[in-house]
């Protein structure tokens, strides 16, 4: 027993000891707001050492977010984009690392409206536990319906489970404040969550 609480301790300094450097990390690469190949592999890098010893799901996530990007061998600048995202919310500290965010503030539609695909046009913005952008669009197309750019076509904004508390501020915060005002003037536009929309597929 003594010995399993102290091998839990022992974990849990290995844990925040990463945490804490995985923050510096973060700032450090998403000081000058760009990314580049070979940060990125950097990243790739540090996180594929540190996964076998981590209980932490977002280091699991952003590294297999990293192994995706990279696997064409090109960071597109949506990509580097979405990586900038959540590296300032991990340095800004704005989620606990691990979970998903919690949805009070974002203008989310409550109640959240039952979901179809068929001839439905979906926009997507934030950082997915599902996959890439590309990743959720094709679920869309798969099912009869089309993605892309938030228009006042888009019937359906879904935001992705690890935005921040800090949304206004980030760069996908324009589309959900854009999307949230068509609400407000009558437009049929919802705005769900990403654990929402992944519960209709």
């Amino acid at each position: 027993m003594e010995e399993a609480i102290l091998n839990r301790l022992g974990d849990d300094r290995i844990t925040s000891r990463q945490i804490d450097e995985l923050i510096g990390l973060a700032r450090g690469l998403a000081a000058d707001g760009d990314l580049n190949h070979s940060e990125v592999e950097f990243l790739q890098k540090w996180l594929a050492a540190n996964l076998a010893i981590s209980q932490q799901p977002l280091i699991r996530t952003l590294y297999n977010r990293i192994n995706a990007v990279l696997a064409d061998g090109v960071v597109d600048e949506e990509e580097k984009s979405t990586l900038l995202d959540t590296l300032n919310s991990l340095s800004n500290r704005d989620f606990e690392l691990g979970e998903v965010m919690k949805p009070a503030s974002l203008p989310l539609c409550d109640p959240a409206p039952q979901l179809r695909f068929e001839s439905q046009v979906y926009c997507f913005t934030g950082t997915f536990i599902f996959g890439q952008r590309k990743d959720c669009e094709r679920a869309i197309s798969e099912r009869g319906g089309s993605a892309g750019s938030l228009t006042q076509k888009t019937n359906v904004l879904v935001v992705g489970a690890y935005a921040t508390d800090s949304w206004k501020h980030s760069s996908f915060g324009t589309k959900i404040l854009k999307a949230s005002e068509w609400r407000d003037a009558g437009r049929p536009v919802a705005i769900v969550s990403e654990q929402h929309w992944s519960s209709h597929l």
